[in-house]
This record gives structure tokens, C-alpha cells and sequence, in this order.
């Protein structure tokens, strides 16, 4: 059984950390590489049980406080803090659910007992999820490709789900973690990207990999909304927010610090306020997002999750503008890689992508404003009892 421990100290873990981790940033981008070394520093700081309560064994943090760690980690390199925020919501959201009654206990406290890294498959799944489930006695097969697997090259446990279109009653999601050993898993090393290189976000292949019936954590309806996705949402989008947030403004320190020779020229000064104006309102998007989280104590619904998601765009719409802002700001020596600025330029452009990206936020949150199902092409009433 997990025992107390002693809280952990993330801002005296990131002072330690942080240092080390910015030194290696850049041969990471420029290599293709993962932050394998960053992970390892994480793992011996216990940074990857730190949301599990201490009474689950973990380190007690709160919610806000992974926030704000994962903000300066994004600092010292952005990849290593998105890779992190990957595992950390999938945390933050179990403990959501068992804090709120829910059966949700039993990753956590794995968690803290292995100092497991987990990672998940969901942002690309959304609602109707890929894949295809096949019952066999004890279980099923399930065969899919996940991209987007961020951490998974030293990860233990993956989080993902699978479409049963052959369920009784109709066709279901089946959510439910799988080791990342398990036979049948195959990684695909094919992230080769524009920005967030160090992710390891590869696609994940599974090929007929055995999910016990006792693993399924979660079965719901294919396609309609599920107050599942209110916990994952609410819990998420803070967390990797912050991380653009974070981007943006080292973003905006370097471009500052470019342009001091130039302090006393208009131009210089009024892009600088710009600037600072695209950062305050990234940073009043996703303090308001760590509001609604806080504590865990909030209904998830359709109601909440199109709240957050749509600070979720208004904070990655301007984290992205602050950072374009500040190559501005450098002008044209930030077109130099030696600077440093154009990897964060090319890093918070990540902030597009995570559900939901902006026109999907528009109709989901459209939808619902004019009382319509969120979902389009959900059945009404399957939808109306979902949210």
C-alpha cells in the first residue's frame, strides 16, 4: 500500500533542473532527438508522481503548482515540458475522478509506487477514437495506430482507447491503459517536425495487442460527448497552456534583450508594448483555465468544456502571437538560429493542434450557445444525456 511522503518542492526542483535541462535543448531540436536525458533527471526528482496526493504515495502537488512548473520548464526547453504535460494530465485527471468519487485510484497510485511515465493517445482520438476491437475469452485484440504519442520512447504505460463498433447496444470507445512492452506494440520513430522536435511524439502501432476485460476503465458511446472529456479538458488544457505560455515569454526575453540597443527608437518601444500586451492576454486565457481546475472541484459538463476550450484558443492564439511579436521586436538577427528565438517561434506553433484546434472549438461551443448537441452528428438524445 502507498504511504505518506513528503511533499515535493517543484520551484526548488526547478531552480535545480532547469539549468541543465536549457543546456541541452537546442542539440535535441537540431537533432531530431527525445529529451531522454531530461526525463531521466525528472524521474530521479520524482517530478513524474508529483500531483499523486502523498497519502497515494506521490508528492502532493497541486494542480497550479504544476502549472506554473511546467510554464519555467518550457523556459529551459519546450519540448521537455509538452512531453510532461502529456503524462501529468492524464495524473491530474485520475485524481480528479477519485477525489470526485469516481474510480480513478489505481493509476496514480502505480504511478507513485513505479514513478511510472505514462502516455497518451487522446487528443488525436477525440470523440470517435481510431482503431478496431475484436473479443477474444478473457478480453480483445486491439489493433490501431496512435501518432502523437509524446514521451513514448522511454515510457512505461500507455493511455489510450479503441473503437467497438460490434458492442451491444451499439458502437462504443473503450478506454484503457496498456503497457508500452506488451507484444504487438511497435513505435514508429517518425517524428520529423517543424517545431517540438524533442517530444518523441511518434506514432504507436498496435498490433492485436491483448487488453485484459478487467483493464477497460471506461466504456461510452462512439461519437457522442461524455463528461469524461469535462475532467480531461479542464485538467489538460491548464497544463499545456502553460507550456505555451512559458514559450512565448522566453520568446519575448530574448527578443527583449535583442532590442535594448535599440530602446530609444518609437518603433522598438511600441512593438515592445505589443508585446507585452500578446503575453498579458495569453497569461489571463490560462490563469483563468487553472481557476476553473483548482482543486478538482469542479461538475464536469459540455457547459464547462466549452469554456475551457475556448480559453484554450485565446490562449494559443496569443502565445503565438507573442512569440511572432518578439521576432519582430529582434528583427533581423532573430532570424539567426544562434539567437535562440527561432526554435521558440517554431515551438509555439504546437498550440494549434491540441483539441480542440480553433474551428473545431467554434463549432463545438457554437453549437451549444444556440442550444444544439456540441457534437455534430451526435444522436440528440444520446448527446443531451452525455452532457
Amino acid at each position: 500500500m502507498p504511504t505518506m511522503t513528503d511533499r515535493i518542492d517543484l520551484t526548488r526542483v526547478l531552480d535545480e533542473l532547469g539549468p541543465g535541462v536549457a543546456a541541452g535543448a537546442a542539440e535535441h531540436d537540431a537533432q531530431d532527438t527525445f529529451v531522454a536525458e531530461h526525463y531521466d533527471r525528472l524521474r530521479e526528482a520524482r517530478v513524474f508522481s508529483a500531483l499523486v496526493p502523498t497519502e497515494m504515495g506521490g508528492g502532493g502537488a497541486t494542480h497550479r503548482e504544476m502549472c506554473a512548473f511546467l510554464r519555467g520548464l518550457a523556459r529551459a526547453c519546450p519540448s521537455t515540458a509538452l512531453a510532461l504535460s502529456m503524462h501529468q494530465h492524464l495524473v491530474a485527471a485520475a485524481v480528479a475522478n477519485h477525489q470526485a468519487g469516481r474510480a480513478g485510484a489505481a493509476l496514480p497510485e502505480k504511478v507513485a509506487a513505479h514513478e511510472l511515465v505514462l502516455v497518451s493517445t487522446g487528443a488525436n482520438d477525440w470523440l470517435e477514437s481510431n482503431g478496431t476491437v475484436e473479443p477474444v475469452p478473457g478480453g480483445y485484440r486491439v489493433f490501431a495506430v496512435k501518432p502523437f504519442a509524446s514521451g513514448s520512447p522511454v515510457a512505461d504505460m500507455m493511455v489510450t482507447s479503441a473503437a467497438f463498433d460490434g458492442a451491444e447496444g451499439g458502437p462504443q470507445v473503450l478506454h484503457f491503459p496498456v503497457p508500452l512492452s506488451a507484444e504487438g506494440i511497435e513505435l514508429k520513430d517518425d517524428w520529423r517536425t517543424m517545431g517540438m522536435r524533442g517530444t518523441g511524439s511518434q506514432t504507436v502501432r498496435l498490433d492485436g495487442v491483448f487488453v485484459p476485460e478487467e483493464a477497460v476503465v471506461l466504456r461510452r458511446p462512439r461519437a457522442p460527448f461524455h463528461p469524461a472529456f469535462a475532467v480531461i479538458l479542464t485538467v489538460a488544457m491548464p497544463l499545456i497552456s502553460s507550456v505555451y505560455r512559458g514559450t512565448a515569454e522566453r520568446a519575448g526575453e530574448i527578443a527583449l534583450e535583442a532590442a535594448r540597443s535599440r530602446a530609444d527608437d518609437q518603433l522598438t518601444q511600441i512593438l515592445a508594448g505589443e508585446l507585452g500586451n500578446a503575453l498579458t492576454t495569453a497569461g489571463i486565457a490560462t490563469d483563468a483555465m487553472i481557476d476553473m481546475a483548482e482543486g478538482y472541484a469542479f461538475t464536469p459538463s459540455a457547459a464547462l468544456a466549452a469554456d475551457v476550450l475556448t480559453r484554450k484558443t485565446l490562449a494559443a492564439n496569443a502565445s503565438i502571437a507573442a512569440a511572432t511579436k518578439a521576432l519582430e521586436l529582434a528583427g533581423g538577427g532573430g532570424y539567426f538560429r544562434k539567437m535562440g528565438l527561432e526554435r521558440f517561434l517554431r515551438d509555439v506553433q504546437g498550440a494549434r493542434f491540441h483539441p480542440l484546434p480553433e474551428k473545431k472549438q467554434h463549432l463545438f461551443c457554437g453549437r451549444l450557445s444556440l442550444g444544439l448537441d456540441p457534437v455534430t452528428g451526435a444522436a440528440p438524445d444520446q448527446a443531451r444525456k452525455a452532457a
